[in-house]
């Protein structure tokens, strides 16, 4: 099988991942809508959420932890996190994946999802949320 993020998971192909468990992967996606916009995927490939069978349940954990940590490291406000299922929902990778999106009160709302300022380095970016330095 050939899987974009299957081989993040695996690490074949570099990411730069802010935290891992047994069952999912935190990596800065590569081009976000704010600063710290996060995937969490989980590291068994299921296609999308309407193909789960509980991978959805394993993998939250991660994404409360990934959540709380953009409010305390990054100073957001609050989080988006958003789910495309299919292709015609907007999935352009089809493994099961969760866009945790921080948010500023800067940019209120869900029709300012996607950031007009300028963002972060993800090396930056990367270095707030794990306390360190980049990771991969």
């Amino acid at each position: 099988m050939d899987c974009l993020f299957c081989s993040i998971a695996a690490r074949d192909i570099p990411a730069t991942i802010i935290d891992s468990d047994d069952a999912s992967v935190a990596f800065l996606d590569i081009e976000p809508f704010q600063d710290g916009h996060t995937l969490v995927i989980s590291r068994k490939h299921v296609t999308s959420v309407l193909d789960d069978d509980g991978e959805l349940g394993r993998i939250s954990p991660m994404v409360t932890k990934v959540a709380r940590r953009f409010v305390d490291s990054l100073g957001a406000s609050g989080v988006n996190i958003i789910s495309n299922a299919g292709e015609s929902a907007g999935q352009s990778v089809h493994h099961l994946h969760i866009h945790v999106i921080p948010r500023y009160d800067r940019e209120p709302g869900i029709n300012a999802i996607r950031s007009a300022m300028p963002r972060r380095p993800l090396e930056e970016v990367a270095a707030m949320v794990t306390g360190e330095s980049n990771r991969k």
